[in-house]
């Protein structure tokens, strides 16, 4: 279809529609309301589209920065500066980013002076890598913002500083002089030393840069030190107050306490001098005493035994002495000091020892029909009369 035929049929179409003069009215509001519909639709899309965000920064002072002064993100122009405003003791400036820059929502403001003679900007820093990005209106703070020392600044410094170390300064009466040229004696001919200590400091930091893991892990038992100080503060006070408390009576007696370091020196000596005056009789003394302490240590068991029985000894020979005779009165069995006396085959009796009784092991009372056959007792008997089976078979006692 050519251009020619398609115009007749839009005419032919829009004549069907505008055959009354009602539907020509209708067909022209309607046309009237799809063009602003179309108009203000396409607005707010290119609106959207192509949205760029106005942020505010203040700044303790702006020199070099005005309206049209371009914002930089690593050097990159993403935006310009809107407006310069003065606000109270701060800075207002207003600038615009633009559309699809990507910029952190915690970004700081710095004004950059790339020369002495070039135009500043602002650069905002650091450049986006991830998370949330700044919104429109968002406010950079005083805190997140810096300015470059000014050449002015830098001179009156150095001024100051040349003042500071002049002629009217501390050198009024000599005494920089004197120190440089204190500093010049003192480091004459030590350039060698001087560079062997930097070289050890600079293997010292090596070194703790290798160590840096051990450092750490110091530190980190000294701070659990530290805490477990905190955690027992109470305990620590009472230490310290005690410790207090001892330092105080020694210091109390501190006197005595001298004179008896002083007497315990003297004693020491003396000591000390009997110990070399009679080393060969300390010597033989210690080597007879070895031979005492092996004999005792042999008979530990006799010993032990003796101790326990001396006591009961005692106490029968106490009981024995007659006080009226002045003599020693008792009776001996020297068969119960010999054992395993029965002879093989003898007859043996239980112990027929009435509990308490005075008698060898092993003997039996003798009936009063043998007592006469027995020899003579040197002491008249008195109650029960024992005698070994042996001695009741040969007629003794």
């Amino acid at each position: 279809m050519t251009m020619s035929n398609g115009r007749a049929v839009v005419r032919a179409a829009l004549g069907r529609l505008m055959r009354t003069r009602r539907d020509r009215w209708v067909f022209g509001i309607a046309a009237i309301v799809l063009a602003g519909a179309l108009a203000a639709g396409g607005g707010l899309v290119y609106h959207v589209i192509n949205h760029a965000r106005q942020i505010t920064a203040y700044f303790a002072e702006s020199i070099g920065v005005y309206p049209g002064s371009t914002v930089r993100v690593l050097g990159v122009p993403v935006g310009t500066v809107d407006s310069v405003q003065p606000a109270g003791s701060r800075v207002k400036v207003t600038m615009t980013l633009n559309n699809g820059v990507a910029v952190p929502a915690r970004v700081s403001a710095v004004v950059i002076a790339p020369s002495v003679v070039a135009d500043r900007y602002i650069q905002l820093t650091p450049a986006y890598t991830s998370g949330n990005q700044i919104s429109d209106g968002a406010v950079i703070p005083v805190a997140r913002t810096a300015v470059p020392v000014e050449v002015d600044q830098v001179y009156a410094s150095l001024a100051k500083l040349a003042n500071a170390f002049g002629p009217n300064g501390v050198n009024k009466h000599g005494a920089l002089s004197d120190l440089i040229k204190t500093g010049a004696a003192n480091l004459a001919g030590n350039g060698t030393y001087l560079r062997n200590m930097i070289t050890e400091f600079g293997g010292l930091s090596k070194t703790l840069g290798d160590s840096s893991s051990n450092l750490f892990a110091t530190l980190a038992y000294l701070q659990q030190f530290t805490t477990m100080l905190k955690n027992n503060d109470g305990q620590v006070r009472l230490a310290e107050s005690q410790l207090a408390q001892v330092s105080a009576f020694l210091a109390s007696d501190r006197r005595d306490m001298a004179a008896a370091i002083s007497d315990l020196s003297v004693a020491l000596n003396r000591v000390k001098g009997f110990i070399g005056g009679n080393r060969t009789l300390i010597e033989s003394n210690v080597s007879k005493l070895a031979a005492i302490t092996s004999v005792l240590v042999h008979e530990r068991a006799s010993l032990a035994e003796a101790l326990d029985v001396a006591p009961l000894a005692a106490d029968n020979l106490v009981h024995a002495y007659n006080v009226t005779t002045h003599t020693l009165v008792g009776r001996g069995y020297l068969g119960e000091l010999i054992r395993g006396n029965t002879p093989r085959g003898a007859f043996t009796t239980a112990d027929t020892r009435p509990s308490g009784a005075i008698a060898p092991v092993g003997s039996v009372p003798v009936p009063a029909s043998l007592i006469g056959s027995l020899p003579p007792l040197p002491l008249p008997s008195a109650g029960t009369v024992y005698g070994t089976p042996q001695a009741l078979l040969g007629g003794r006692r």
